[in-house]
């Protein structure tokens, strides 16, 4: 299955009024598997929106944007500290148009880091995790004390990457991000799934300790 040649097709069929198109995602690297799919970035004037699909036996997901709409995507990706859309495009191939120096300026936006953490949200995360380690301690019911232990598990690795200056992210690419901090790190991360407090802890304690009491926001 050729990833490139099917996807112009595909822009070609659905698109042929498009600025530009690029593919990107892990079809094109190393990283590819048998359910990678073809992801795919286009800009034009008409109305964006976002669209799953198959197309030639390819999972395909869209992103359709107009300018506004991308321009406004990547200014939310920068608040959140969550730049996918940054990413697709730095590493993106250009199937139809030309996207200009987009890919450079967003892929300078992923080497600079997000901004600082302002002091409000270093302790929106502090208070979150403390609370999460809190209802973890005192979680009686088994099912109960499961699920928080994962959210536990889960925003350990968020609060680490936050107070590093790094960014955030969900699914695999919280892995990675991780392990692009400090391979030993991602790895006792990993190691604390099944138990995660004392890790969470250790986290919590280098971003500043617990936050409890005279939490306000």
């Amino acid at each position: 299955m050729d990833a490139l040649t099917d996807a112009r097709d595909l822009v070609a069929e659905r698109f042929p009024n498009a600025t530009w198109a690029m593919l990107t995602g892990s079809v094109l690297g190393p990283d590819r598997t048998a359910g990678s799919d073809l992801d795919i970035v286009v800009l034009r004037e008409e109305p964006g929106f976002r669209e799953s699909l198959y197309f030639r036996g390819w999972p395909v997901e869209l992103f359709v944007h107009t300018p506004d709409r991308l321009a406004g995507t990547l200014e939310r990706e920068l608040a959140q500290r969550k730049p996918s859309t940054h990413r697709m495009i730095a590493l993106g191939v250009p199937l139809r148009g030309d996207p200009g120096d987009l890919a450079g300026r967003c892929a300078r936006v992923l080497a600079d880091g997000p901004p600082p953490l302002t002091a409000a949200e270093g302790d929106r995360l502090r208070y979150g995790l403390t609370d999460l380690l809190d209802d973890h301690k005192h979680a009686v019911d088994v099912g109960e004390r499961a699920v928080i232990a994962a959210a536990v598990w889960t925003e350990s690795a968020r609060v680490a990457l936050a107070f590093a200056g790094r960014w955030l992210s969900s699914g695999k690419w919280l892995l990675r991000e991780l392990r692009a901090l400090d391979p030993d790190f991602a790895d006792r991360w990993l190691a604390a799934r099944d138990e995660p407090a004392a890790f969470a802890a250790e986290v919590l304690a280098k971003a500043g300790g617990p936050l409890f009491e005279g939490y306000r926001a």
